[in-house]
């Protein structure tokens, strides 16, 4: 591996991964649910959960930073069949997330292209994908950085136009509070409300993670990942929680059009409608283009990491040796490339039949990223806990977390709440609709599956804090 990552890409790459169509599409939909201010009180309390891991990750990363991040966190700190099942889990869920992105952009280019064949852009946009990923992790970085900062210049722009609207400076008269006051809002449909957008917005933070894999490949990770982490936090908070403020001043929360989250609604994103409101001509056609741009980045940042994972889990023993081979530009090929070739064929998969077996591989990944988020938080308490325990000395941690042990503790709870309360309406249906509940729930066992098998075979144990192994530190010096 070499390390060509550069701070304003780990910087990027964090933001990037989170601000994408759940935002663009998905925010509508969670203020039509929730009021106003249900969405708002939801995404800053998941956002604060998402602090406290990026901080954890953060600690662990700048002193150990390796491209399994933690999968190899979890199989030193706490057990070594729980690291090998997040590598897997996490990988599983990228992947097929490569395949829902190649569906996804497929649908965007009808917008201008109706009649044009699916296979020839879904084929386009992977070989984009895969050769920027082929090239070196500079390639990828480099990308990743004018992907996100087209994203954040929307959101930037969206935020200062709905200001001067509310305010009365463009669009008409001055919106002000009115629409936070309408009916029940600013809270609508009480706390069962905020619990389901608890899902959405957990869903839509999803990939802030990726800089603990990108560590592994950073120039100074000691100096470059705790810088990263604290611009990181804040500026995703500030842009979501503003962004959902002004539409929802903006726009009443019983707008039908809120209701629609499908990618091929993009007249209806509440982005397009407020830069419509404004008078902004083409406003469809921009954020069509801005929501493509969305969905590449989420695809090549989802080839990145599932790509790392999976050689890091060759490396360990824990997958095929032949994934673990690395060109002489730090690429990991065949790990890439059957990366590459399992998204192709999960999108094959959505293409011909009914879908089924796609819709089935896509809900098995649902709840992937909040057990990912939950490894996270289990192996930061273990590792400070060795840390302190083998008689090290907090201070020459290059980043430490605030609020520990609060803080791990506060995102285990939420993290384990949102993914028991996936589908909590399946259970208060007359009938109980297990179908449903089955769909939302697949990914659960397999991954308990998963982590008990290797277990089992392995006879593995939870690692002593004596025995917890901290080899590395001279790579988070350099």
């Amino acid at each position: 591996m070499k390390r060509k990552l550069q701070a304003r890409h780990l910087s990027m790459i964090a933001i990037g991964g989170s601000i994408g169509t759940g935002l663009f599409l998905g925010s509508g939909s969670a203020i039509h649910t929730a009021g106003p201010g249900g969405a708002l009180a939801a995404y800053m309390a998941v956002g604060l959960m998402v602090y406290f891991l990026m901080a954890s990750l953060g600690e662990m990363a700048s002193y150990l930073p390796v491209s399994g991040s933690f999968s190899t966190y979890a199989a030193r700190f706490v057990d070594p069949a729980l690291g090998f099942a997040l590598g897997w889990n996490y990988w599983y869920n990228w992947a097929i997330t490569i395949a829902a992105e190649l569906s996804a952009a497929t649908l965007i280019m009808k917008f201008w292209f109706p009649d044009s064949p699916s296979l020839l852009w879904s084929a386009l946009f992977l070989i984009l994908i895969t050769g920027l990923n082929y090239l070196s992790v500079k390639g990828y970085g480099e990308s990743e950085y004018w992907f996100a900062l087209i994203k954040v210049s929307t959101v930037i722009i969206f935020i200062v136009v709905g200001l001067l609207m509310i305010l009365g400076i463009m669009g008409g008269e001055a919106v002000g509070f009115r629409n936070f006051t309408i009916e029940d809002a600013p809270f609508h449909g009480g706390w069962l409300a905020a619990l389901s957008i608890f899902m959405v917005a957990g869903f839509s933070f999803q990939g802030t993670e990726m800089i603990g894999v990108a560590a592994g490949e950073s120039e100074n990770p000691g100096k470059n990942i705790p810088k990263a982490i604290r611009q990181v936090f804040w500026r995703i908070l500030l842009f979501y929680v503003l962004a959902i403020f002004v539409i929802g001043l903006l726009i009443p929360y019983t707008h039908p059009n809120l209701v629609n989250e499908s990618i091929t609604s993009i007249a209806v994103s509440p982005f397009t409608m407020v830069f419509e409101k404004a008078g902004l001509a083409f406003a469809a056609s921009v954020m069509n283009a801005v929501i493509l741009t969305a969905v590449l980045s989420a695809g090549n940042s989802g080839m990145y990491a599932s790509t790392r994972m999976l050689w890091v889990l060759a490396k360990e023993g824990k997958a095929p040796r032949f994934l673990a081979k690395v060109n002489k530009r730090g690429t990991p090929v065949n790990a890439l490339l059957v990366t590459a070739s399992v998204g192709m064929v999960a999108f094959l998969a959505s293409l011909f039949g009914d879908g089924a077996v796609y819709v089935w591989l896509l809900n098995a990944s649902g709840m992937s990223g909040f057990i990912a988020w939950v490894g996270i938080a289990i192996s930061h308490y273990r590792f400070r806990k060795a840390y302190v325990a083998q008689g090290r000395e907090l201070n020459t941690l290059p980043f430490r977390a605030r609020w520990f042990p609060f803080g791990p503790l506060f995102a285990f709870a939420l993290c384990t709440i949102v993914i028991l309360g996936q589908n909590y309406s399946g259970f208060t249906q007359d009938p109980i609709d297990w179908y449903g509940i089955l769909v939302s729930y697949i990914g659960l066992p397999l991954f308990l599956l998963v982590w008990l098998s290797y277990k089992f075979v392995k006879k593995t144990r939870i690692v002593p804090l004596q025995d917890c192994r901290f080899d590395g530190e001279e790579t988070s010096a350099k």
